[in-house]
């Protein structure tokens, strides 16, 4: 089945309120090419169903707005906590993450109609201003499951033998991929971290100093032409290419190749579709990232790095979720856009971090441990969420996101 509605996010310039109704419409819109039985499907532990994505956003604004800032408000079914909580241990006991395709109740419509009663009491918080730090985190945590809901929905729709199209092939812009030089920062102190106006997560700050040496880094991200040169050159069968950890991965899950390609083919959101040389190559690990790194003689650049670099460019520019763009890399120009870059950065709280008090607390600070972040935006990202300070991150051998590279090397 396709997409017959139009992809559109919340743009700049709109009230709250609007930017609220606006992502509320953005997930079911994204949702709406789906049968009951495509949002219900659950093709991994690390996915989730689509149906899911959309009540456990739901439960969110229930939860932490309309139980605690609504007098006699009466939650729309009290079972259903345990079914949409996710990872909020303040917040009680919950069904197992890895089998929630198990819920094929409640109903993909019923679950609309739960998103539909939670909205119409949001209405009366909408203007608020006692809470309206509350509603923007609510709005970015959706966003950010909207791209969970695309990047989970292409993993069933590739775990299916007919691979089925999701979304009609939208026609790229033309890329810059096959050109590029290096952006070269001088090295000094920077400032790193947020710490002026508008929204970030909590794991964004505090804002600090950093000394970094000098350093030049690439003004496009790797293309599958170059990925399809590693493979050639034996990049998946040498061992001193890889951390050990990334070499006992290769040689245990049989890894030869991104995640999606085969052949001269890889899969998408429209299906299986022919692969484009000079488009990012994505849906890579940090350990194929490194180990192309390695092979190309350079490096991944830092999270700080990257982000000194990316403070004077446009975080909402290049192909990014919206109504126009494809989802689907294509080389778009600047930082921004098309995959999430992996950095050899752990993971770690900034100088001074802490976590924001009572259970939202629990949204990034206890995830620091065992991961690698991304910088960027990818075309799945609702464009104006990512900024130059955002941190996303995953564990080392996770790949189902657009994750790719973009490399570095010391001057």
């Amino acid at each position: 089945m396709e997409a017959a509605t139009t992809l559109s996010g919340a743009g700049h310039g709109c009230t709250q309120s609007d930017r609220f109704r606006l992502t509320r419409r953005l997930s079911e819109a994204l949702a709406a090419p789906l049968g009951d039985a495509d949002a219900t499907v659950q093709s991994m532990p690390d996915a989730s169903p689509a149906k899911w994505h959309l009540a456990h956003t739901t439960w969110f604004f229930e939860t932490f707005l309309l139980r605690d800032h609504v007098p006699d408000y009466r939650l729309h079914d009290t079972r259903w906590a345990f079914l949409f909580n996710s990872y909020y241990e303040a917040e009680g006991a919950r069904h197992a993450r890895a089998a929630r395709g198990m819920l094929s109740r409640p109903t993909l419509e019923e679950v609309l109609h739960y998103r539909a009663c939670v909205d119409r009491a949001m209405e009366s918080l909408l203007d608020r201003p006692e809470v309206a730090s509350l509603i923007e985190l609510g709005i970015q945590h959706e966003q950010q499951h909207q791209e969970l809901l695309l990047t989970d929905i292409k993993h069933a729709f590739w775990s299916n033998p007919l691979g089925p199209v999701y979304l009609s092939a939208k026609a790229g812009h033309p890329n810059s991929a096959a050109i590029g030089g290096w952006l070269d920062y001088p090295g000094g102190v920077a400032r790193i971290g947020h710490g002026g106006e508008g929204f970030a997560f909590d794991n964004e700050g505090p804002s600090h100093r950093v000394l970094l040496e000098p350093f030049a880094l690439a003004e496009r991200c790797v293309t599958n032409r170059e990925w399809e040169a590693f493979i050639a050159d034996g990049g998946y069968r040498t061992a001193a290419l890889w951390l050990s950890d990334g070499w006992a991965w290769v040689q245990r899950e049989g890894i030869t190749a991104p995640l999606y390609w085969r052949d001269e083919e890889q899969f998408t959101l429209s299906g299986w579709r022919h692969r484009q040389p000079d488009a990012p190559v994505t849906h890579i690990s940090y350990f194929e990232a490194d180990a192309f790194a390695t092979w190309a003689g350079m490096r991944l650049p830092t999270e700080l790095e990257w982000e000194a670099i990316a403070l004077s460019h446009d975080p909402a520019a290049g192909n990014q979720l919206d109504g126009a763009a494809p989802v689907h890399p294509v080389g778009s120009p600047g930082l921004f856009g098309d995959v999430w870059q992996w950095t050899r950065s752990a993971y770690l709280p900034y100088p001074r971090f802490r976590p924001c008090e009572g259970a939202v607390g629990e949204y990034n600070g206890k995830f620091m441990s065992g991961q690698f972040v991304l910088r960027g935006a990818s075309c799945a990202t609702p464009r104006g969420h990512s900024r130059a300070t955002y941190r996303n991150f995953f564990y080392p051998h996770q790949r189902w996101q657009f994750t790719g590279l973009r490399l570095a090397k010391d001057v």
